[in-house]
């Protein structure tokens, strides 16, 4: 088959929609398919690549910098500081490219490809193209969506009034909802990302749109032993075992995985563990990550004197790996996830979880199951459930086995299996009619 797959935001990006993409391109390509990837340049000039390894064929098209975000691929600079003051941050140096030229060069790239399927990550100029050249074509389409509404609004601090906030949320969940309703079929992440995204009123929106998970290498994600090359790299003492029969020395560490924005709240989990302190003082937090919320959180680690936290920056595999396994417990604060990629990476390697019940985080983290699930900005919460499993070793050998067993439902392998036939029922649903 020959697979289409395009996306506004794509490796080396790290966010979960770049990660995803690539993964399946890959992972479709060494499933014998003849796999086009349809991507923004990040060197602003067009040009064509092809994975040695994988036979994946990547058109990056003429793009521009958009610098109100950054690129996820850079380190994020320091604000430029005037007479000791940081000064507001009004654009990056590395901005997020987005393809300025989209209609031309997706026709010709997809005209000289002649792909059976396309499969569209993202609702940007390049979706734009894609959705023309469907409709022109009549090519079928298959469409995921990967975000909510405030993934978007809440980079804005014009938004931030509720009374901005909420019609602002309300167009941009009709302008993502409109790329799902328009292809031959539909997927999200989980359901509660559906129900949240997706009209409840299906008179105008008849297309199936199902719940499949964005999935993780599980061959490559599992328990084991922390490199000690790792280790020592980053300064980390061995952590407390997560099985109840081993003598419990070592850190009891609390582990944060992703990008470092304002809407991963991750302040919160920041301010639940200099409770936790009060309770374990040697206990440690690691924020594994770059973003632009980077500055902040390490203004609250100095204004609070808060010690033991440590920021090692944007780390990739196979080195994230070995951070995986030198943690206790796996925290995050984010209200914002439509799945989280990190969260099963997390719960695959066998780290209890401490989340929040926002977003579709809770079909992963299952409270007293894998671990526990709080209120939405409840610091509290947070605070005792990080002392809860940090303290108790039968606890976190429940929660481990716990989160390996929901893992294995997120299966790339399965994934992909299911994309496979997902494929072909739309060019049979598009030669139809």
């Amino acid at each position: 088959m020959k697979i289409a797959i395009a996306s506004d935001i794509y490796w080396p990006m790290t966010n979960g929609v770049a990660v995803f993409a690539h993964n399946l391109a890959n992972g479709l390509a060494q499933a014998g398919h003849e796999v086009l990837v349809i991507a923004p340049s990040f060197n602003g000039k067009r040009h064509v690549t092809t994975d040695k390894e994988t036979g994946v064929k990547t058109v990056h098209l003429s793009s521009a910098r958009f610098p109100f975000y950054p690129d996820q691929i850079n380190k994020v600079p320091a604000k430029k500081e005037v007479l000791g003051h940081a000064m507001p941050r009004l654009a990056y140096k590395n901005g997020i490219w987005w393809s300025y030229n989209p209609f031309k060069e997706v026709n010709r790239a997809l005209d000289e490809f002649q792909p059976d399927v396309i499969h569209l990550q993202t609702a940007e100029t390049i979706a734009l193209a894609i959705m023309r050249y469907v409709k022109k074509n009549d090519v079928p389409l298959v469409s995921t969506g990967h975000a909510y509404p405030d993934n978007v609004t809440s980079q804005f601090k014009i938004f931030k009034p509720t009374m901005l906030r909420k019609p602002a949320n309300a167009a941009v969940r009709w302008y993502m909802a409109s790329f799902l309703k328009h292809a031959e079929y539909a997927t999200m992440p989980t359901e509660m990302a559906i129900g949240d995204l997706v009209p409840k009123n299906r008179k105008h929106f008849q297309v199936t749109v199902e719940a499949l998970s964005n999935g993780v290498d599980l061959t490559a994600f599992k328990p084991g032993r922390p490199s000690a090359e790792i280790m020592r790299k980053h300064d980390l003492k061995p952590a407390l075992p997560n099985v109840a029969s081993r003598a419990q020395n070592g850190v009891p560490r609390v582990l944060y995985v992703g990008r470092v924005d304002p809407e991963k709240s991750i302040s919160n989990v920041v301010y639940a563990f200099q409770q936790v302190l009060n309770k374990i003082p040697e206990a440690e937090l690691v924020i594994v990550g770059d973003g632009i919320d980077v500055s902040n959180l390490k203004n609250i680690v100095a204004k609070n004197e808060i010690p033991n936290v440590k920021f090692l920056g944007k780390i990739m595999m196979p080195e994230l790996l070995e951070l995986y396994r030198s943690a206790n417990v796996f925290a995050t604060a984010s209200e914002t996830e439509t799945q989280g990629i990190v969260l099963i990476e997390a719960a695959a390697t066998g780290l209890p979880l401490v989340a929040v019940d926002a977003g579709a985080v809770k079909e992963l983290c299952q409270h007293h199951k894998n671990g526990e699930l709080c209120q939405p900005g409840d610091i509290d919460g947070i605070a005792k459930a990080l002392v809860k499993i940090l303290t108790k070793p039968e606890i976190r050998e429940k929660y481990s086995k716990g989160s390996m067993e929901i893992a294995e439902r997120h299966d790339l392998k399965k994934t992909l299996a299911r994309f496979e036939e997902i494929y072909n029922e739309a060019i049979q649903l598009k030669n139809n009619g």
